[in-house]
Order: C-alpha cells, then structure tokens, then sequence
C-alpha cells in the first residue's frame, strides 16, 4: 500500500469520526465535521480574495494604456468580481444550495433597502463617477454644503467616498451621492487654467494709466502668475471713496492654493503703489446736519465758549 493511499484512508477515516459527532435538523445532518470545513472554506475564501483582488490591481495598474481615472475604475471592478466569484464557490464548496436562499430573499431585499441602501448608492455613485470622467483623481475641487465650502484635491475615490486633501494637509473624506446630487466646481475638468480676480481701488487724485501699469508690474513679478494669458487691468465702478479696479491674473496649478497668490499679488501691488504717487484711500463719509433750533443753541454756545 502507497503513502498516498495510507494518507487518503486516514483523512477518510478522520472525516468520517469528524461526521459521526453532530446531530439532525429534519434532513439536514449537522456535524462537527461540516463546522470545521465551513471554517476552511471561510479562510481560503477571505485568502483567496484578498490575494487574487491584489493581483487583479496590480495588472490593471500595469496596464500602460490606461490613465489614471481608468485604472482606477479598473480596480474596482477587479476587486468586485474577485470577490463576487470567491463568495459563490465558496458557498457552493460549502454545499449550500442557493435555490434554499429564495426564503429569504425577501427579507434580506428589505434588510438591503433599509439597512445598506446608502452603502449600495455611495458604490454605484462611485463607479458612475469613474466611469464618465466628471472627478478623478488629481482634480481640484470645491465643494460647498451647509457647513461651507471644502476645497482640495481629489487623492482617490473609493468605494463608500472620495478623500480630498485640503491645503492644510487636512483629509477629508465625502459620500460620492454627495458629489452626484450637489453642485461641485471642478477647476481642472476640462482645463487647468484658472482666472482670479482680485479688487483694488485706489484715490480719485491719482494717474489712472500710471495705476494700471504699476498693478500689471506688480503682478507679473509673482512666479505663479501666467503670462500666457497676460494679467489684465478692468475698471469696474467709480465708488463712493475710490476708483474700483480688478486685477485679473491666471494660474495653471490651483492644487497649489489661491489666496497665497492673491495674497502675493497684493503684496506686490502695495509696494509698487507706496511711492508712486497712486494711494489706496481710506473710507470716507460726508455727513450732513440739518438746520434746527437745537442746533443753533449748540452752536451759539459752542462760538461763545460757555458749554461745559
């Protein structure tokens, strides 16, 4: 008699001791024997996924026809259908019979709706995201709620929701229905040019013209500032106190903050203003008293010098 025939009589033997311990539930026979391979079948299910969805990622990953947003979307599927296949042999492996399951298809569809129903909309929602390109990974986008506005880059979209990462190194993660059933500005969509506008105003006294070529010099001696489009310099009201002007400038890497260059810009727009002659004036007010008796008993006193 082989090694190997001594080995399988022995497994044999063990199983069949294994399936003597246990006890019947109708047709159905319960053994000690069937828990310890439901334990195995677990673990090589849960072994098997994990392993064949990392492999999955890493080829779709290898894939050099694809960007980022595809392999991405890639991934995720990978990693559904690993699992999917796994579950289903695994059951099978187990001996269940799915055609039992119908029992309780209805309460588990009930469990689903109620219980998962945001879980399986932030999953569809995500792959719909992926799919038609609209966020993906690398974008800079600002998303406004009732607590705010969140403005970042989009560092990956998972299954449940989307990690953006804000310029204080802040990550924070959003539920993909979010982003489906809100407005979202995608400032690198189509394009990553983006224009900012920055008011100034400056004193009536001042030269115009020397104004508006001392702010286009100013903001063109900030490196982030493009000059392809070139800034502009618009006129925008004549105001209460001050001539309102609005410097318009574009950038192409918003991922990297845009108050910093407007703050830059401001700063440059102060120093080349300070000794040029163009001042930024203060807020003034005319205010206009009205004739009345009262006022002129104030001011009889006030010529006489006798308030107190």
């Amino acid at each position: 008699m082989s090694e190997w025939t001594k080995l399988r009589r022995t497994v044999t033997e063990w199983a069949a001791s294994l399936d003597d311990v246990g006890f019947d539930v109708g047709r159905t026979h319960i053994s000690l024997f069937n828990a310890v391979w439901m334990i195995v079948v677990v673990v090589l299910v849960i072994v098997f996924g994990r392993v064949a969805g990392r492999i999955g990622r890493r080829t779709v990953r290898s894939m050099k026809g694809l960007d980022g947003t595809q392999r991405a979307l890639g991934e995720k599927l990978m990693t559904v259908t690993v699992w999917t296949i796994a579950v289903l042999v695994g059951i099978d492996a187990v001996g269940i019979n799915l055609t039992t399951l119908t029992v309780f298809s209805g309460a588990f569809g009930l469990a689903v709706g109620f219980g998962l129903q945001k879980t399986f909309g932030n999953l569809i929602a995500g792959v719909i995201l992926l799919m038609d390109r609209s966020i993906k990974p690398g974008d800079v986008i600002a998303v406004t709620d009732t607590k705010g506005s969140t403005f970042g880059v989009v560092h990956s979209i998972g299954v449940r929701a989307v990690s953006v990462t804000t310029r204080d190194n802040r990550e924070i993660l959003i539920p993909n229905e979010i982003l489906m059933t809100t407005q979202v500005e995608n400032w690198s969509y189509s394009s990553r040019l983006v224009g900012i506008t920055i008011p100034i105003g400056i004193a009536y006294e001042s030269d115009l013209d020397l104004a508006e070529k001392l702010l286009l010099e100013a903001a063109l001696t900030v490196p982030r500032v493009l000059r392809d489009p070139e800034p502009s310099i618009l006129l925008n009201a004549f105001g209460p106190s001050a001539i309102e002007l609005l410097i318009y400038i574009s950038i192409d890497d918003p991922e990297n903050g845009v108050g910093n260059v407007r703050s830059d810009v401001l700063k440059a727009t102060w120093h080349a203003l300070k000794d040029s002659g163009v001042s930024i004036p203060l807020p003034q007010s005319d205010v206009t008293l009205r004739d009345s008796d009262g006022l002129r008993v104030l001011s009889e006193a006030l010529g006489r010098g006798t308030l107190t």
